[in-house]
């Protein structure tokens, strides 16, 4: 009866980095922020497409956000090797909570303008930029190496909980309100939930930067920083194929550009946006709770590309659904294995990258990770308006499982990937690791 215990708790998902108190704090503020952001994450792209009718228009969006991402997203990650990372979080996190304000003061004032939607987003995506490199560099100096898969399962399982309530409580509050009060409210809920995010960053022991190795140049936050990550990222082609594969499933197959027009015309309204935008999060966090079995794999590059043909699959089947609950479920299922990959990448580039590096490696892998889906809603809005939302949704998620394959088949560095051995021990509660 004990064996059958402790195998189904090998599936369930490893809680053991909540015992170090440092991660504790930063998931459980993490958490609620990122629940409260999901309600300006459907709110923008419903706002712009009521004022615009436009597809290509939400697509932008997406431009809009990835050019400060390649900007501060390269920059953050030099800075958070040279600087005490708390600080830079905390600085960060507050440009981000400015430019939600921006949002809430434009919608409580109907200015209805598409450009100052475009700038806002803006704004709040350099202030991400730099506080998801410098969050992500964070986490293995708090935790054990042998636990940086299960924090990274954590991490992501929380937020994309806050992925499936969010975009539900907005659909709800879009189908009781309306676009205009229903925007307005989701805009507010951000921003003041946004707060729970500062004080989890302010609770964080300081986090200098790692001296240098004698001999080494001082790491700078400038370009010639930022060329020495580049430099040494260029020389990994594990990494590098861990971000084509990423950068191929977010371009191709992210179609959440498409979800405002096609809960019209498919589904009727508001409320089916909600379920939209949350089907994706539902998978992932159901893939997360069950997620105890992804640190026992050791052929982690195998089934990092498993994952993400079973992400474009599924995206390409969902696009052809005409029913909404077949639609959910099939995202869901991608959701589940982008969790998957996700969490791979993450834990290959934080395991693979020495410390003095991983800030600046994280910023490039922020440039990629939040960049691509950006690109994917220029793509999927683009494609739509040329040919049809359906034709741009199923068949992008088909080229990206394709593609997924021939990159893997053509460089099978990826393929050949072992994680080191590492110890899981070292959980007590060690809060300034």
């Amino acid at each position: 009866m004990s064996e059958k215990v402790a195998e189904r708790k090998s599936w369930v998902i490893d809680v053991r980095p909540l015992r170090v108190t440092a991660y504790r704090r930063m998931w459980v503020g993490n958490g609620l922020s990122f629940f409260g952001f999901q309600f300006t994450a459907v709110a923008v792209p419903v706002e712009m497409y009521a004022i615009t009718h436009s597809s290509a228009w939400v697509g932008l969006l997406g431009i809009a956000g990835l050019i400060p991402l390649l900007i501060f997203g390269l920059w953050g990650g030099a800075a958070a090797d040279v600087v005490d990372r708390r600080k830079l979080l905390l600085a960060s996190s507050l440009l981000a909570w400015i430019a939600t304000v921006g949002l809430l003061a434009q919608a409580l004032f109907a200015v209805n303008s598409a450009w100052l939607l475009l700038a806002l987003t803006a704004v709040q995506s350099a202030g991400f930029a730099i506080s998801s490199p410098t969050r992500q560099a964070i986490i293995p100096r708090i935790v054990p190496t042998g636990l940086v898969p299960a924090a990274n399962t954590l991490s992501y399982t929380t937020t994309t909980a806050g992925g499936v309530l969010g975009p539900l409580a907005a659909g709800l509050i879009f189908a009781v309100s309306g676009t205009g009060a229903g925007v307005t409210t989701a805009y507010l809920v951000d921003a003041m939930l946004f707060t729970i995010s500062f004080w989890a960053t302010w609770r964080l022991p300081p986090i200098p930067p790692i001296e240098h190795e004698p001999g080494e140049q001082r790491p700078t936050a400038g370009l010639k920083g930022i060329a020495v990550g580049l430099k040494f990222l260029v020389t990994q082609p594990v990494l590098l194929l861990s971000f084509a594969v990423d950068i191929v499933a977010m371009v191709f197959a992210m179609p959440r550009a498409l979800f405002p027009e096609v809960a019209v015309d498919r589904f009727g309204g508001d409320w089916a946006v909600g379920w939209l935008f949350s089907a994706i999060a539902i998978g992932s966090v159901v893939g997360g709770l069950t997620s105890g079995w992804i640190g026992r794999i050791k052929r982690q590059g195998v089934a990092l590309v498993l994952a993400v043909v079973a992400w474009g699959v599924a995206i390409g089947l969902s696009g052809l659904a005409h029913s909404l609950w077949l639609m959910v479920l099939l995202l869901a299922v991608g959701g589940a294995a982008d969790l998957v990959s996700a969490v791979y990448r993450q834990s290959i580039l934080q395991v693979y990258a020495p410390d003095r590096l991983r800030g600046r490696l994280q910023g490039v892998f922020t440039v990629v990770v939040a960049g691509g889906p950006r690109l994917g809603d220029l793509r999927a809005g683009a494609t739509a308006d040329l040919t049809s939302p359906a034709v741009s949704w199923a068949g992008g998620g088909f080229a990206a499982a394709g593609l997924a394959v021939v990159l893997a088949a053509a460089f099978p560095a990826l393929l050949r990937y072992r994680p080191p051995a590492v110890q899981a021990a070292g959980t007590d509660d060690d809060a300034n690791r």
